[in-house]
């Protein structure tokens, strides 16, 4: 094995395990990391902008997650010019055999 992780090796439970700790660590660190964040631009702007007061550390993580809720939940329209791009590529990789990628690219 010369360091390089192909699909086929089977993950042991420990390495899962880790994985996933791991993940959750990373998670939590961004959280409080755009948390400081947001609030340090908060209480150093919209107070003498607007006159507002400052914001705690948990103010602030709810403020994100109030955006995550309305601009992550709002309904896509439009054209996406990466949609067609990705169905091509999916259905190559998996050769749907009843859509052809002239059909995917005629959606456009």
């Amino acid at each position: 094995m010369c360091g390089h992780f192909h699909h086929s090796e089977k993950l042991g439970a420990g390495r899962i395990a880790l994985m996933i700790a791991g993940g959750i660590a990373f998670a939590a660190i961004m959280a409080a990391v755009l948390g400081i964040i947001v609030k340090l631009l908060w209480n150093w702007l919209m107070p003498d902008i607007f006159g507002l007061t400052t914001i705690s550390f948990w103010q602030a993580w709810g403020l994100v997650v109030l955006a995550h809720i309305f601009f992550k939940s709002l309904p896509k329209h439009g054209y996406h010019p990466h949609s067609i791009h990705w169905k091509k590529k999916f259905h190559d990789k998996y050769k749907d055999p009843q859509t052809s990628s002239e059909e995917l690219t005629s959606e456009a």
